[in-house]
């Protein structure tokens, strides 16, 4: 039989099924020493031993994986990873004692980003956003969404959306589009938050789908998201904006739960949400609740890392809920500017008791559940996207066990070769 590539003399082939794992099914792999995996036409077409897969498939291009471990590529289901700018000053302040909430009220925060992006034109925006999408193909991740959100007007919300077509066609990296308009109350809508709630409910939403319409022509809306927190949009406010969204034929995400538990994870799971993302603070009943709905959980723990913060999603509680827990970065230049995947699953096991094969479950095959793309990526199962990092280590639960240095030695994107080190 006829392959496009073959990879053999893999040490660790490890791959999770093609379905997201619920509850305690998390972690659930399959481990293949010794071996190989054929590709055509950019879809995983077999895997097995590899004196197997060689001997029935012939391919003019053969890859030695000589003993690393293969994974399927990471998959990153909430990032705010298109801005300009830095906030180190505002590192500096929290380090000092100030919290996040305090910084957010004093002008900084999102607005100090907001103000940066609105100001930068289309090309610095790609300029400065391209080498982070680079770093992120680099350690692995083959798949990430990307959220606008920093410009909270119309004409800078198309203008991300703009930069974000733009960085799909230059990078290998799979990007998954969301509107964030309702991402913090600009400055100048303080004294009249409702107004800027209409704001995005009324005109935002239909002009972006009609720009979407017009530029992006074929692919599927953007996921529209809500940030609703103290200081964000209260519950009726989120509410409103997402029911709107929905009935605009939008897919839906809830920023909930991350300093105070305002009720965003319940509507996200009424509305039926890809996910809710956070819930670091969602109440033992609510979690029950979405542990029976098809809501993905997406905790981002290096966001209460980069807080200093004591409490982590309440992973264990959501798992003996039957519920589908996510792992993401959530890189963004606030709080947690970190491109890697690898560093959430290393934290994950720290503060959130995850198991290595939790975790890389939790960042491959339900990542891409929370993007409605399980099926298609996030495993390397036959008839899915050939999409794997290779990693330069003899086993691969030194994902989580090891931080702070890449153990990626080669990513595979659709049967491509896009980042060799």
């Amino acid at each position: 039989m006829r392959a496009d590539l073959i990879i053999h003399s893999i040490g660790q082939l490890v791959t999770p099924g093609s379905q997201p794992q619920r509850g305690g099914q998390l972690g659930t792999l399959t481990v293949l020493r010794d071996a190989a995996l054929a590709v055509r036409d950019g879809l995983v077409a077999d895997l097995g031993p590899a004196a197997r897969i060689r001997a029935q498939w012939q391919a003019p291009q053969e890859l030695d994986a000589e003993g690393m471990v293969a994974i399927p590529g990471f998959v990153d289901p909430h990032t705010h990873a298109l801005y300009c700018g830095d906030r180190a000053a505002e590192f500096e302040l929290r380090v000092q004692g100030k919290s996040y909430l305090e910084i957010m009220a004093a002008g900084g925060g999102i607005m100090a980003t907001v103000r940066r992006v609105r100001a930068a034109s289309l090309q610095e925006l790609v300029a400065e956003t391209l080498p982070r999408l680079q770093a992120m193909l680099a350690h692995g991740t083959t798949t990430a969404e990307i959220k606008t959100g920093y410009g909270l007007e119309t004409a800078s919300e198309l203008k991300m959306l703009a930069a974000w077509l733009e960085l799909d066609r230059a990078t290998p990296l799979e990007l998954v589009p969301t509107f964030l308009g309702a991402h913090a109350l600009p400055e100048e809508f303080r004294h009249d938050p409702q107004a800027y709630v209409d704001l995005v409910a009324e005109e935002m939403l239909p002009q972006v789908k009609e720009w979407w319409q017009e530029h992006a022509a074929g692919r599927p809306l953007p996921f529209v998201d809500v940030f609703c927190e103290q200081g964000a949009f209260d519950l009726a406010q989120t509410r409103r904006i997402l029911t709107r969204a929905r009935q605009l034929g939008y897919p839906l995400k809830v920023h909930a739960d991350e300093f105070e538990p305002l009720g965003g994870t319940l509507l996200a799971v009424e509305l039926g949400a890809a996910s809710a993302d956070h819930l670091v603070h969602t109440p033992p009943d609510q979690i029950a609740i979405l542990g029976r709905s098809s809501t993905v959980a997406v905790a981002l723990p290096c966001t209460p890392f980069g807080l200093a913060e004591r409490e982590y999603t309440p992973a264990q509680q959501i798992l003996a809920r039957d519920g589908l827990l996510a792992l993401a970065t959530d890189l963004n230049p606030g709080t947690a500017w970190c491109e890697s995947m690898q560093f959430p699953l290393a934290l994950a096991c720290r503060f959130m008791g995850l198991t290595p094969a939790q975790a890389l479950c939790a960042a491959t095959i339900n990542a891409a559940a929370a993007l409605k793309m399980a099926g298609r990526v996030g495993s390397l199962q036959p008839g899915m996207q050939a999409d794997l990092a290779l990693l330069e280590v003899p086993d691969y639960r030194h994902l989580g066990y090891r931080f702070g240095t890449n153990l990626v030695a080669m990513v595979v994107k659709k049967g491509r070769v896009v980042w060799p080190r």
